[in-house]
């Protein structure tokens, strides 16, 4: 039987030639160089290195990227990004797409605002996977509201010197790297800046935490102790953290509806084909009425998620991004994939149980999709403000 997503493109507008052989190259990535790996790498709690240069290989790492720095964006589109999104969600591990993608959110900011001498420093090893960034803006005080961060960073001379914390940071045992969100002067968005910081710099220093899930993604709490960054890592002018870090969150949010619904075809696919090999009461699962209504609504609820995930794709392409709408979305997706992944482990039973099994997996993981990139109750806020229902 063909992939549910292969199914749906046949419908769908918005896919031609070049994302297929796009998708194409990225399924042989995932079934090559992850399925065989990814339990191990769950266990080890970490990815290899190795694994970033190999993505890189593929052109994974540099897809949206300058070509000057090692990436490239001539023919790309959103629906490239989909296709990605889609493809890696068959290795049913939220943990790889963190571990291995965080440059996306942690080196666009450098791309957008740093000075040519920092761009051409950091971006060509992280892009041919031979360095690894992390974003650092969360802290132990609090996560959303990223306009009162409390991490400190004075100007001394040729240095900024920076004190704090930062939590729930992804890779941040790991990177090289660190965009780290910093106040560097008033209250408010406009006292925020953004610093590059190097991982053996003098009173830098981090510990890992142990997670539910993304267990292949290593995270870490990071401390600042009298750090001195030279002003030349300061990323774009001072107070432009919020222009840089904004720049982000529409298409983080985009890409976590879009692997918000990859993992639930993944999840559903692995029911469906329980069901029409397991036997009870002398039939299949799937000749029962009731798990035959549990997958149609499972795909009822997939097909409208993706179909909406592709409207907001297309409308970016066009050049009519809409956030608020972006943010429905991201709670529109999230909510589906806790439903289909409950749904999956419920038919599953028992199996839905054990480790090894993709839907245990997925449903295990679904409360980063649902925080990250914002809470739901920040999404529906912040939609209820742009849609100017507040008068």
């Amino acid at each position: 039987m063909p992939r549910l997503f292969d199914q749906w493109r046949q419908h769908s507008p918005h896919y031609n030639e070049s994302h297929d052989a796009w998708g194409e190259s990225v399924r042989r990535f995932v079934s090559r160089e992850v399925t065989p790996h990814i339990d191990q790498w769950e266990q080890d709690g970490e990815l290899p290195r190795s694994l970033h240069r190999k993505a890189a290989e593929t052109g994974i790492l540099g897809m949206g990227f300058p070509e000057s720095y090692g990436g490239y964006s001539e023919g790309l589109d959103t629906f490239h990004g989909i296709m990605f999104s889609m493809e890696m969600a068959e290795a049913a591990s939220g943990g790889l797409l963190a571990g291995l993608m965080v440059h996306s959110v942690a080196l666009k900011p450098i791309i957008a605002l740093g000075s040519e001498e920092l761009k051409a420093r950091i971006a060509p090893g992280v892009l041919a996977g031979d360095k690894i960034m992390a974003l650092a803006v969360t802290e132990p005080s609090g996560g959303s509201d990223v306009a009162n961060l409390k991490t400190r960073a004075e100007r001394v001379g040729d240095h900024y010197v920076v004190n704090g914390s930062k939590t729930f940071i992804t890779s941040g045992m790991r990177a090289d790297y660190y965009t780290v969100a910093v106040r560097t002067g008033g209250p408010g968005a406009e006292g925020v800046s953004l610093l590059l910081i190097e991982k053996d710099t003098a009173g830098f220093s981090r510990t890992k935490l142990d997670k539910m899930g993304w267990h292949c993604s290593d995270t870490a709490t990071l401390y600042f102790d009298n750090v001195r960054v030279p002003v030349e890592n300061l990323i774009g002018a001072e107070g432009q953290a919020f222009r840089g870090m904004m720049k982000n969150f529409n298409g983080e949010r985009l890409g976590i509806a879009t692997t918000c619904c990859g993992f639930a075809m993944v999840a559903l696919e692995e029911a469906l084909a329980w069901a029409q090999e397991r036997s009870t009461f002398g039939k299949k699962l799937v000749h029962h009425q009731v798990i035959r209504q549990k997958l149609a609504e499972m795909t009822r609820e997939i097909y409208a998620s993706l179909a909406w995930v592709e409207r907001c794709a297309a409308a970016i392409d066009a050049g009519h991004e809409n956030p608020a709408e972006i943010a429905l979305l991201k709670v529109q997706a999230t909510r589906m994939l806790e439903y289909v992944a409950r749904e999956a482990c419920q038919i599953l039973g028992g199996a839905g149980f054990m480790r090894g099994v993709k839907s245990e997996r997925i449903f295990r993981e679904t409360r980063p999709q649902c925080i990250g990139g914002g809470t739901e109750e920040i999404m529906l806020d912040l939609a209820a403000k742009q849609l100017g229902y507040l008068g």
